[in-house]
């Protein structure tokens, strides 16, 4: 499905999009964009709502993004959400972590910076799917070599789904995107 446009409003039917997918498929396992919660909060109602059986792991910002030693998921958010059985990582992002922290200091680039914005050639939600499903395999929140499907966004909410494998971000050439689920038309 392609969106009309990007945003928070199309969450709910990218949640539904994905839950039919999963179903369709025999996917198990989701990662998610989710700073808040809020995102967390719409798939899990979705997929308790159809039945559908996933493990859900919702992937905050790192800490300091939203300033020194700072988290935007409150302790009782993740509280909330690992109550309802999902796994909550936070983490370095897999492809700018130190490497921003040099670029802003030093400028030019670096090849994971470089490779993340020729992924955001195929949309922000491209990006953002492929580098929290780096993120929840080397946290172990998911298993090796079997198919899941990322979600991410354009900044709030979630308006990208994709299938994929992924790898290690030691190994990220292995990461193999599947299908496409759902996507703005431009992001």
């Amino acid at each position: 499905m392609i969106f009309p446009e990007k945003g928070w409003q199309n969450t709910e039917k990218t949640a539904e999009l994905a839950c039919a997918y999963a179903k369709e498929h025999g996917i198990r396992h989701l990662v998610l964009a989710s700073k808040t919660g809020y995102t967390a909060d719409i798939f899990l109602d979705t997929f308790e709502k159809a039945g559908v059986p996933m493990h859900i792991v919702s992937v905050t910002h790192c800490y300091g993004d939203l300033g020194p030693g700072q988290c935007e998921m409150t302790p009782e958010k993740r509280k909330e959400l690992t109550d309802r059985g999902v796994t909550v990582i936070t983490a370095t992002h897999a492809l700018s972590g130190a490497e921003r922290g040099i670029v802003n200091r030093y400028g030019g680039w670096t090849p994971a910076i470089l490779m993340a914005d020729t992924l955001k050639m195929l949309g922000q939600g491209m990006k953002v799917g492929v580098e929290i499903s780096l993120m929840a395999m080397d946290n172990g929140a998911i298993p090796y070599g079997e198919e899941i499907i990322a979600v991410g966004g354009c900044g709030h909410g979630a308006d990208y789904a994709i299938s994929l494998i992924p790898g290690h971000s030691n190994n990220l050439f292995e990461t193999k995107v599947i299908e496409i689920i759902c996507k703005p038309r431009i992001s």
